[in-house]
């Protein structure tokens, strides 16, 4: 996957405003820039400095992706070549491109007294629309980078930044669920909200997401009753991650399935806008595979509390999600005898896929008991040396403040990319099927200007 994603910057205020705009990517309309030849530069002008209109080249080849390369060159071209660019008829210039729903009219109202305008178009089949996600507060904005680090969310998708920010925040807190630690956290997310180092200057957007981390892990620590360790500063609140492991170990699955839960679920409502009823139904992505998904859960459940009636309502969900995967399955795969084979197998992976990644949650458990231990072992050795008294006293302090700051670091470095694996491989993948391509916006220069290929 490639980085990508664009926030809108919001010239009319109007964009974002309300929830269900946050949650999927803004409105763009097709359109054709049209002006006369002898005001072009002057219209080009206006609309490089309004950024708000993505120009494509005569030449971008049809495909799904819009001419996604030739996009990003003609991005930062300059109006010379722009003008050499146009298709010219009768002393008329025209572009087709890209627009905002809601940027439009003020951008028309931009280039009408000097002749020029923006006509709808039908979008061509086959082609989608590029995604400029909404404007968010400083909390989306700070967790943009997890999503745009995967790729540019699809335009008919759902936005997931909040989603899987929050996501992403209760995963990190749950393996760094130290109370010390946190406000430790929050402490840097103050620091760059107030006044940020020089070198982390470019890191301030950031400041919410750490404080969100922070908060998440000083929870987990009162829950765990860890505060830079065992100190016994306050009571476990819920349970001790190195008495109680097994429990430990089937909270962090019960989270996993709460988290693949809503992954089915953003899945579901994806499938329906990428393709049709049809498409969201038999999806592995889809009803299908939640079908599969619940249905399993069912079962277990049932097993373990020793209904039969529950188990045998859950075995039937997965058999027709099953039913429901294969016919989408075998019809992706042409149909025939190879395709019936390719189905089985696919259907085998999707089962044992499904296991794995439930599983895979046991490691939020794993290295919460990590940091716990690593805490553990810090304090032991810091009030061993305490109660030998005299000038031990000073070298157990520094054994604690020094356990303590590589405990931060490496558990940080290590419950940051934990998080970061399951968001991607256990519940991006049902998320989303591919990515899209990000709007960008031309924004003219002055003069001639080298541009690589």
């Amino acid at each position: 996957m490639t980085a990508g994603g664009t926030r809108a910057a919001d010239p009319d205020g109007s964009w974002g405003t309300a929830l269900h705009h946050r949650l999927r990517p803004v409105r763009m309309l097709r359109v054709a820039l049209v002006a006369p030849q002898q005001s072009l530069d002057a219209v080009l002008t206006e609309v490089g400095a309004a950024g708000v209109l993505e120009l494509e080249p005569v030449d971008a080849p049809a495909g799904r992706d819009g001419g996604a390369a030739e996009v990003r060159d003609i991005e930062v071209r300059d109006i010379t070549s722009m003008r050499d660019g146009a298709v010219l008829d009768h002393g008329v210039a025209a572009y087709c491109g890209w627009c905002p729903a809601s940027a439009r009219a003020l951008l028309t109202a931009r280039i009408a007294p000097l002749g020029g305008a923006l006509v709808p178009l039908p979008v061509p089949r086959g082609v989608d629309p590029p995604t400029l996600l909404a404007p968010g507060g400083a909390l989306q904005r700070s967790f943009a980078p997890l999503v745009e680090t995967y790729g540019t969310v699809p335009y008919a998708d759902v936005d997931p930044t909040l989603i899987a920010g929050i996501a992403y925040i209760v995963m990190f807190g749950m393996m760094f669920g130290d109370a010390g630690h946190g406000l430790l956290l929050l402490a840097f997310a103050a620091l760059l909200r107030l006044r940020p180092p020089r070198r982390f200057a470019r890191l301030r957007r950031m400041w919410p997401f750490a404080a969100g981390a922070g908060l998440a892990s000083m929870v987990f620590g009162l829950l765990f009753g860890e505060v830079f360790g065992p100190t016994g500063l306050v009571a476990p609140l819920w349970l001790a991650p190195l008495d109680e492991p097994v429990r430990l170990l089937g909270a962090g699955v019960a989270l996993g399935a709460i988290l693949l839960a809503v992954a089915y679920a953003v899945g579901v409502v994806n499938r329906w806008r990428e393709g049709s009823a049809g498409f969201a139904l038999y999806a592995a992505s889809g009803v299908a595979g939640a079908a599969v998904f619940a249905g399993l859960g069912g079962a277990a459940a049932g097993v373990y509390l020793g209904s039969v009636a529950a188990a045998s309502a859950g075995a039937v969900v997965a058999a027709v999600g099953l039913a429901l995967a294969a016919a989408g399955l075998h019809a992706g795969a042409g149909g025939g005898g190879a395709a019936m084979v390719q189905t089985l197998v696919q259907l085998f992976d999707l089962v044992i896929r499904l296991g794995a990644n439930l599983v895979s949650f046991a490691r939020l458990a794993a290295f919460g008991m990590t940091h716990a231990a690593l805490g553990a072992l810090v304090w032991s050795g810091t009030t061993g040396l305490w109660h030998r008294g005299g000038t031990w006293v000073v070298v157990a302090a520094v054994v604690f403040v020094a356990g303590n700051a590589i405990t931060f670091g490496l558990e940080a470095l290590v419950a940051g990319v934990q998080a970061l694996r399951l968001e991607y491989y256990e519940l991006f993948t049902r998320v989303f099927e591919g990515t899209g391509r990000a709007f960008r916006p031309w924004r003219g220069e002055p003069g001639p200007k080298e541009v690589s290929s």
